[in-house]
């Protein structure tokens, strides 16, 4: 499985401080970093994150923002660590002046920017009626929250994990929530990875942005430990996607594709959590 690297030295930074009572504190904290993207000759956005996959990131950033298509054949994809710069190129010629004239700040960590109509390509979309058994999403749950991380070792950040029924099979971290999931998404596309039989676990917020990077992906279902907005909730309705929020312990809720949840575990035989089982990376 592709999972954080907490012991890589490039991601994390030792430091010195004081706690409440005066005494020194040794720790480490995540590095950040500016990433510019270049689609072919066309500068395309400048994005923090901590630096790691920046192939994926680039590719899943296009891919979501519609930039990438489904048929396009990249040809190449150059990074410069030197210049922070990572450029990926196609076969075909692109150009878009037009659709980067119209930007929105998201709500994500670290700032997020979408191009053009947040809805552009969800219009008749409709995700896949694939099943989600409850037993799965307890599974997800314990092993994603003890697994080892960049969170664990320092703080600050936000993961993302590509899971297959109760199997993580990508696990990707990021300063913002919408960087880790174009790692995803940039992963999912160079290796031609069906999506129709896969749920998406973030750590983060159900938001409108959330709820159409994972439909653009085409996964029917989405979960977090966090909580929901309305209009997450109102575009997943609308696209028929499983969104299930507040996953800790036994304790869960669907706001979304509720036809697609088998409850084929008794609650009662899960175990809360507790202090020394959560995984503390989950704020809300």
């Amino acid at each position: 499985m592709i999972r954080p690297d907490p012991s890589d030295p490039r991601l994390t930074r030792a430091v010195q401080g004081m706690d409440h009572t005066g005494a020194v504190q040794d720790m480490r904290v995540v590095e950040e970093r500016p990433l510019t993207i270049y689609l072919n000759s066309q500068e395309i956005v400048t994005a923090m994150t901590i630096g790691d996959h920046p192939e994926y990131l680039a590719i899943g950033f296009l891919r979501n923002q519609a930039m990438l298509r489904d048929d396009d054949e990249i040809t190449g994809v150059d990074y410069d660590d030197d210049l922070q710069v990572v450029v990926v190129r196609t076969a075909r010629k692109t150009s878009y002046e037009e659709k980067m004239r119209k930007k929105t700040r998201t709500s994500g960590c670290a700032v997020g920017t979408v191009f053009g109509d947040m809805m552009e390509g969800l219009e008749g979309l409709t995700l896949p009626n694939a099943p989600l058994r409850a037993s799965w999403l307890y599974a997800l749950s314990r092993e994603i929250n003890t697994m080892p991380s960049l969170y664990l070792e320092a703080g600050a950040i936000h993961g993302t994990v590509l899971c297959a029924q109760d199997k993580p099979l990508i696990y990707m971290e990021d300063v913002g929530r919408h960087n880790a999931v174009d790692k995803v998404a940039g992963w999912m596309f160079r290796n031609d990875s069906a999506a129709a039989d896969k749920i998406l676990y973030t750590t983060g917020r159900l938001t409108s942005e959330m709820v159409i990077k994972t439909a653009h992906m085409g996964i029917p279902v989405l979960a977090s430990r966090s909580g929901f907005t309305a209009w997450g909730v109102e575009i997943a309705r609308q696209v028929n996607m499983t969104l299930i929020g507040r996953m800790r312990g036994k304790r869960f809720v669907c706001l979304s594709g509720q036809e697609r949840l088998i409850l084929d575990v008794d609650p009662d035989t899960i175990p809360d959590e507790t202090r020394s089982t959560r995984r503390k990376g989950a704020s809300a």
